[in-house]
């Protein structure tokens, strides 16, 4: 199968991606870390450790244990109603906080890859206009609540509105204060900010790719930037809704959080609420899900794991939780086609033994 550092070069020899930062880690200390390519093509950046990338969906995961906390801080319950904190919205008012979490709800799950705007746009941004403007756009739920599982980047987005009012703090505020201040994250390392630009990388998708031959039709004009041999840039940018899909940070940072969720005890949930984290939901119907109330649930060569994958516009990202072993691995490459999944399952089993 090849050792991990030959198998991470390999992959940038071979312009699989322009760099990649993976990491191993057990609950006090880091098994193994690389990183290496370029951050930036045309500038002949390197990748550093400290380069921050796009976590995409990779965000939800955080805006799960975010909710939580407010659960357990008794501002609001699993099965209260979304109606009770996302105020008027065009769905059935029986859809709870925990379908949300789930993918239960019904709310459909149009492409999301227009919900961004330019960095230069970021201060004037108005969340809370583009949330409802997508709402009205899709008013309609797909299935009755509860009966199915199905994806929603639009649930997610609510979600970040329902901690907003339930906290009544800035959504981006609250996830600082309650979950990476007490890891001991810095904006650098974790936030919904590109701290520096300087050390934040070019997100990048594949010529040959089927997005980038419909990449007009789906993605804002203004972020296509210029091609550098099999490789086309995109322009910084930020995700419309932070909740769904807006963290900026490094694999070092995810790692940070994966370490926290393999401690004896966590720094940001209590033992029972973080047993909840990880509790497997079921449908209506009581059949059981591939998914927690954050986490999904897959396996690999015969081992377990909770996860988190994170892909859009010129970045892939996952994280994964071995728990039964005590291990937790996180990668983040500036490639939107990049198979993090199949990458994690060559590379994990190094780690797991």
């Amino acid at each position: 199968m090849g050792a991990p550092p030959a198998i991470l070069e390999s992959l940038i020899a071979r312009s699989r991606t322009p760099a990649v930062q993976y990491l191993a880690v057990d609950a006090s200390s880091t098994r193994f870390e690389f990183h290496g390519g370029l951050a930036d093509l045309d500038r002949g950046t390197a990748l550093e450790s400290t380069t921050t990338m796009m976590a995409y969906s990779m965000s939800k995961t955080l805006t799960a244990a975010a909710v939580l906390r407010l659960v357990e801080m008794k501002r609001i319950a699993l099965d209260d109603s979304i109606a009770e904190w996302a105020g008027p919205i065009p769905y059935d008012r029986a859809i709870s906080v925990r379908q949300l979490l789930t993918h239960t709800s019904g709310i459909p799950n149009p492409i999301p890859l227009r919900w961004v705007h330019p960095a230069a746009e970021h201060a004037r941004f108005d969340e809370s206009a583009a949330l409802d403007r997508v709402l009205r756009a899709h008013a309609r739920l797909a299935f009755r609540p509860g009966t199915r599982f199905s994806y929603s980047n639009l649930g997610y987005w609510l979600l970040g509105r329902v901690v907003e009012r339930a906290s009544r703090e800035p959504f981006s505020e609250f996830v600082a204060a309650q979950l990476l201040a007490p890891l001991g994250l810095a904006a650098s390392q974790l936030g919904y900010a590109i701290s520096d630009p300087a050390r934040h990388a070019t997100g990048y998708l594949e010529r040959t790719s089927i997005l980038n031959l419909v990449r007009r039709f789906v993605i804002d004009p203004r972020l296509i930037g210029r091609y550098h041999g099999r490789w086309l840039s995109l322009q910084s940018h930020y995700v419309d809704g932070p909740a769904f899909g807006g963290l900026v940070g490094t694999a070092k940072g995810f790692a940070r959080f994966l370490q926290d969720q393999l401690a004896t005890r966590s720094r940001i949930l209590g033992d029972d609420m973080r047993a909840l984290f990880f509790e497997r939901q079921q449908l209506a119907s009581g059949t059981p899900m591939p998914m927690t109330l954050g986490w999904h649930v897959g396996g690999t060569h015969g081992r377990a794991f909770f996860y988190k994958e994170g892909g859009g516009g010129g970045f892939h990202s996952m994280m994964r939780l071995y728990r039964d072993r005590g291990v937790g691995t996180v990668i983040m490459v500036n490639a939107t086609g990049f198979d993090v999944g199949a990458t994690l399952d060559r590379l994990d089993p190094e780690f797991l033994a």
